[in-house]
């Protein structure tokens, strides 16, 4: 491959009401709950057609366990300030608040979400 690129996500969860209330708070949007044969999934919105990947919560006790120690995400933020301060409000945990990368890199904070997964968030103020 020339250019190896995420093209969807998945993160999993063990109870979907409770994960989608955490991340519709601390993201300020409305994810959209699609049940896929044995699997159930709520997806975030995103635009096909703009940058960055799409990805949803998926919930299936055989393929998806929620863990601290899987791959890393990171969520593209206007400021990781707004999202990490709604982190502990939704029930989550705050593992890293806001610090800086490098000057040209930006800005990052971690996190731990309902569902015991390590998110990130990536800023560049």
């Amino acid at each position: 491959m020339k250019n190896v690129t995420v093209s969807w996500f998945e993160i999993p969860v063990q109870n979907m009401e409770r994960a989608i209330a955490f991340y519709e708070t601390v993201f300020d949007c409305k994810l959209h709950r699609q049940q896929m044969g044995e699997i159930d999934m709520a997806w975030f919105p995103w635009d096909e057609a703009g940058k960055g990947a799409g990805g949803s919560l998926v919930k299936n006790d055989e393929f998806y366990l929620p863990s601290a120690d899987g791959v890393q995400i990171y969520f593209s933020s206007e400021n990781v300030d707004t999202e990490i301060a709604k982190v502990g409000k939704a029930g989550g945990k705050v593992l890293s608040p806001k610090k800086e990368i490098a000057p040209d890199i930006g800005f990052m904070a971690l996190f731990m979400d309902t569902e015991g997964n390590r998110i990130s968030l990536h800023s560049n103020q």
